[in-house]
């Protein structure tokens, strides 16, 4: 385990606390020496506070998914407002947990990071040359921005989530409208249009592909 954090009372402190549920823990006290150990460490986790000397917590995550390092990162923070967490999350941490915490939480949910390993977790969705940030809430293809409505985002990252699955219309529905017994499932099909309209005829592409009798699937490799 590794844990970057500058205040070295309270990081002696938690690696105590870690040590005495069976944790083998590292330390670096500044997000430099932070994000080279955890490009080079090899650790199952990274316990990691946001506000760091010479590099954000916010940056190292953000760099380290940018270069596919699928390292569980649990964030550790005083910082504790909703954006906060909202922001630390769309960056590429698994876990947030703010300050004062307790130890037993804080292993707890460290053990719940390594039953899940270091599995993809882009923080961009991308198939080809289409991309997609959560965080930024902007869609490209290629270098060119696409526009699209809250409601057309949504329905394009559920099936950038699922790239190369067939969904269905049922499940698009349930997941992207909240007033899913209220709604018609023509709906899914007006909104697929309007996504492909955005996403694939100006370009010439086919990534968002109608499964007949089935539901929609995106192409992996972005039509």
């Amino acid at each position: 385990m590794l844990v970057v954090e500058d205040e070295r009372r309270l990081a002696a402190a938690v690696r105590r606390g870690l040590v005495a549920e069976g944790f083998a823990v590292d330390l670096a006290h500044n997000g430099e020496d932070g994000l080279h150990a955890a490009r080079e460490g090899g650790y199952d986790a990274v316990v990691l506070d946001l506000m760091l000397p010479k590099i954000s917590g916010y940056r190292i995550c953000q760099q380290l998914r940018s270069e596919e390092n699928w390292v569980p990162i649990l964030i550790l923070s005083a910082k504790d407002g909703e954006y906060d967490q909202a922001d630390g999350l769309d960056l590429g941490a698994d876990d947030y947990l703010t300050k004062p915490f307790s130890y037993v939480v804080l292993a707890a949910r460290l053990r719940a990071l390594l039953r899940r390993g270091a599995v993809p977790r882009p923080a961009q969705l991308r198939a080809g040359d289409l991309v997609l940030d959560p965080a930024s809430r902007r869609v490209r293809r290629g270098e060119t921005d696409i526009d699209l409505t809250a409601r057309e985002f949504a329905l394009l990252e559920y099936l950038m989530r699922r790239p190369g699955q067939v969904v269905a219309k049922t499940e698009l529905l349930e997941h992207v409208w909240d007033s899913y017994d209220s709604l018609d499932l023509n709906v899914v099909e007006v909104y697929a249009g309007y996504v492909r309209r955005k996403i694939d005829a100006p370009f010439g592409r086919g990534a968002l592909q109608t499964v007949r009798g089935a539901g929609y699937r995106l192409a992996a490799n972005g039509g």
